[in-house]
Order: structure tokens, then C-alpha cells, then sequence
């Protein structure tokens, strides 16, 4: 892909990921092989309460970023702190290229756009 700026919005159960131009997207969605289980903690009972993380996800996300240059990440809980975390031990390169993570609940894919643009601009002009 040709756009140097992408954003990707993220849940446990769908990523949608943007890649940016002045004049163009590029949309993508990516969903877990396996869908989000929600698990209950239980007293007297061992572990965390949370499923464990999903790496193929966490992957399929990180290919769909393929080529941007600067990448901002958003989402209403902690799959972007998870992905961040992923990128990390798994994709450092990508992980460089992020420059910024962002708390952000359930925008429109244009809201999204709009945001992301917003931010690339201001992180732009303040370099």
C-alpha cells in the first residue's frame, strides 16, 4: 500500500484498519479466527478471568498494516494495549512505527478517518 498514515481501530472481536492519504482509504477488517469469549471469574477458582490473548489475531492485524510509515491505535479497552504488547515481542519493527495509542470507544469508520486525520495533522505540524 502507497499511504504513509494508517489507523487501526481495535476490539477482541474486530479490527478495522485504515490506511490514510489526503484523498484516500484503504479499509480492512479483521475478525479472530475464534470469537471473543467473555469468561467469568469465580471465587475459589484459579486465573485471571480473561482468555488468554490471540496472537493470529494480533498478526493478522499487524500484516494488514503492511506498509504505513506512521501508524496510530485506537480502541475502547485493552486490545490495543494487547496488540501494542504483541507488536513488541513479536513485530518490533512495526511497533516503531506507532506513534501513538489512543482511547477511543465506537466511531463510525468516517469518524474514524476524520480523527486519525485530525491527529496526523497536529502531530505534522508540531515537527
Amino acid at each position: 500500500m502507497s499511504h504513509y498514515h494508517a489507523v487501526v481501530w481495535i476490539d477482541h472481536e474486530q479490527a478495522h484498519v485504515m490506511h490514510i492519504s489526503p484523498d484516500d482509504v484503504e479499509k480492512s477488517i479483521v475478525q479472530p479466527a475464534k470469537p471473543h469469549q467473555h469468561l467469568h471469574a469465580h471465587a475459589g477458582t484459579l486465573g485471571s478471568g480473561r482468555p488468554p490473548e490471540d496472537q493470529a489475531y494480533y498478526h493478522q492485524v499487524v500484516e494488514a498494516l503492511a506498509g504505513a510509515r506512521e501508524i496510530l491505535v485506537v480502541g475502547p479497552a485493552q486490545a490495543k494495549l494487547q496488540l501494542i504488547k504483541h507488536m513488541h515481542a513479536h513485530d518490533p519493527a512495526v511497533a516503531g512505527k506507532v506513534i501513538g495509542v489512543e482511547t477511543v470507544d465506537h466511531p463510525s469508520d468516517g469518524q474514524l478517518v476524520a480523527y486519525a486525520r485530525k491527529y496526523f495533522l497536529a502531530r505534522d505540524q508540531m515537527l
